[in-house]
């Protein structure tokens, strides 16, 4: 019980958060636009344009932007990987969600990552090194993992997250060029600006990209411990979801094709960093392992 009331509190915090990054993304607009022009309204009014005209396009194309990325090939028939296909058709059958489409990726670390707009885009990818390092039972305990992700539409949450991401970290660097070029041009500045707003804005600008990154590990270490406890409920085992977290875990080499970008996607932390806080895209796996053993 304790471990569902855990997740109730991540729900709620990751609502918070997701509200949070959609005011911080307008923030930087407003600080861009007030930099370089003495004022903020039109940042506030192209921001929101910009950004939902850039997170459409992420998302409709998200999941073959994300298997690009990660240099994923993609199992189209049972006959080229039978209990892979099996594994994942087995899963979403109890999750009662359609059967996504299943990549492989050709590397020796074992992890694994769920992508997609809704559970009907979704799509499951797993590394070479998922299937030989690990047993029958914690595959199927990861695979269940990242099945929960696209039942509670996590998958949505991760794909906006990093358009949002995108978004910030481009206009960042059109705010940054512009305040180059004007002031290598000899623009002159709004007399009426504050140089406390002014400052602020400065710093934001230099800063956004580092902040944004830092909501989308917030965002991605929340949604863990929720997949954790729903993938355990789907295959009745959280012993086995614990030992394969427990075996990636404690693999030292970093999945080469996982792209910063992408790591917050992916089951364990695929570059290995060995950072905690703010600046780990997911929980400590000792706490995950935990609490997955006290279910």
């Amino acid at each position: 019980m304790l471990l569902y009331e855990q997740i109730r509190k991540n729900k709620v915090k990751t609502v918070f958060i997701v509200t949070g990054f959609v005011l911080f993304v307008l923030l930087v607009g407003a600080a861009i636009s007030y930099v370089n022009y003495g004022d903020a309204i039109p940042g506030l009014i192209f921001t929101p344009v910009f950004s939902l005209f850039y997170v459409g396009i992420v998302i409709m194309s998200s999941t073959n932007i994300v298997m690009k990325m990660n240099r994923a090939q993609e199992v189209t028939s049972v006959e080229e990987h039978r209990f892979l296909w099996h594994t994942v058709e087995n899963m979403a059958m109890v999750a009662r969600v359609p059967m996504p489409r299943i990549f492989i990726i050709n590397d020796s670390s074992p992890n694994a990552f769920a992508t997609g707009l809704k559970p009907e885009k979704a799509a499951v990818a797993v590394t070479t090194g998922l299937l030989e390092r690990l047993s029958r039972e914690e595959v199927e305990g990861v695979i269940a993992h990242e099945i929960a992700h696209i039942k509670n539409y996590d998958v949505r949450l991760s794909t906006v997250t990093l358009a949002l991401v995108s978004v910030i970290a481009i206009m960042s660097d059109i705010g940054s060029r512009m305040l180059f070029f004007r002031s290598i041009s000899g623009g002159r500045r709004d007399q009426n600006q504050n140089p406390i707003f002014l400052i602020i804005g400065l710093v934001l600008l230099v800063l956004a990209p580092l902040i944004a990154m830092l909501i989308n590990m917030a965002i991605s270490r929340n949604r863990e411990f929720l997949a954790d406890a729903s993938g355990a409920e789907l295959t009745r085992n959280p012993d086995a979801l614990a030992s394969a977290l427990e075996k990636i875990a404690n693999v030292e080499t970093p999945v080469e094709q996982a792209s910063s970008a992408s790591a917050p996607l992916y089951f364990s932390d695929p570059l290995k960093k060995k950072v905690s806080g703010l600046f780990s895209t997911h929980p400590d796996p000792v706490e995950r392992i935990s609490r997955l053993r006290q279910m």
